[in-house]
């Protein structure tokens, strides 16, 4: 744990700032692709993305239930939409 507040403080700001917005386009992932594939369950979406970020199987399911909306049937063929409907 030292040796990582050792490295945390030879970082200089600009580069901190670049490692927060990349962890932070990580943790909201689920949410911008959300905003593509299930724009109806965007909200929830996103705000399932804050507790989700803490855990490697949450943040999966989140991502999952991101892009299974609409958007993915339009991309099966016919006759599986037919199926679904």
């Amino acid at each position: 744990m030292n040796e990582f507040f050792t490295r945390l403080q030879d970082v200089s700001a600009v580069e901190l700032i670049v490692i927060c917005a990349a962890v932070a386009v990580l943790w909201f992932l689920p949410a911008i692709l959300a905003m593509i594939f299930n724009r109806k369950q965007a909200k929830l979406i996103a705000l399932a993305c804050i507790p989700a970020g803490f855990s490697v199987i949450a943040w999966t399911a989140v991502l999952v239930w991101s892009v299974t909306g609409k958007a993915v049937e339009k991309y099966l063929p016919a006759k599986i939409r037919k199926q679904l409907a």
